[in-house]
């Protein structure tokens, strides 16, 4: 099982390629807040409704001056259909071994319709501009999340 993140931890660096298979590395964001949401996969209610609800909102978030990158074990393939089915302007990355996941504590035993289960922990982080974690938040909703993240963030 993996530790979840607390504020004030180093980030930790990751690498993944996005739905069109380029590598983004957290790195190349230094000197800018990341939020980097991690979600179970794509193209399912949920998380279609959380990534909508970010790009509904990533004007406002870079604004603020925020990226925003999601990151789930699927394929980038999936991750492209997912982006053009659903018109969504955030960054989306692959973690098929689900090493990022679990460096994040995004990864694990959680309870899915009363069952303890090991899958992806719906969770949030805010990096700051020198890469260390500002919040973490895990077992999120994926309903109303982003309201709540711009609340907490008074933007």
């Amino acid at each position: 099982m993996s530790e979840r993140l607390q504020p004030g931890d180093e980030a930790p660096a990751f690498t993944l390629p996005d739905a069109d298979g380029n590598e983004v590395s957290l790195a190349d964001r230094r000197g800018r807040k990341v939020i980097v949401y991690f979600y179970p996969a794509a193209l399912t209610p949920g998380c279609t409704k959380q990534a909508c609800d970010f790009t509904d909102n990533l004007d406002l978030l870079a604004g603020a001056g925020y990226d925003v990158i999601g990151v789930s074990p699927d394929k980038p393939e999936k991750l492209a259909k997912f982006r053009e089915k659903e018109s969504l302007r955030v960054t989306l990355l692959a973690d098929p071994d689900k090493r990022v996941l679990e460096a994040y504590g995004a990864y694990g035993e959680k309870k899915l319709y009363g069952k303890t289960v090991v899958g992806v922990i719906r969770s949030t982080v805010v990096v700051d501009e020198e890469g260390r974690v500002e919040r973490a938040l895990y077992n999120v909703k994926a309903t109303g999340h982003v309201a709540k993240i711009i609340k907490d963030l008074a933007i």
